[in-house]
């Protein structure tokens, strides 16, 4: 197996293993603005959120 795909496999399981042990209900502040949120649902959209832009400002950078 590929050290890439075995890499790869290691930190999908090392980032499960974090969203499963952050369940709590976590308030989330932003501005004027407040809510109460799973810290499962808040720990994916923070990634999401970095992905999509990582990926967009790679895209400007390229120049396609």
């Amino acid at each position: 197996m590929k050290p890439k795909i075995i890499l790869s496999l290691v930190v999908a399981v090392l980032a499960l293993i974090v969203l499963l042990q952050n369940t709590d209900v976590v308030t989330f502040h932003f501005l004027f603005w407040s809510k109460d949120i799973s810290q499962i649902v808040l720990v994916v959209l923070t990634l999401a959120l970095g992905f999509a832009l990582g990926f967009i400002l790679a895209k400007f950078k390229s120049g396609s």
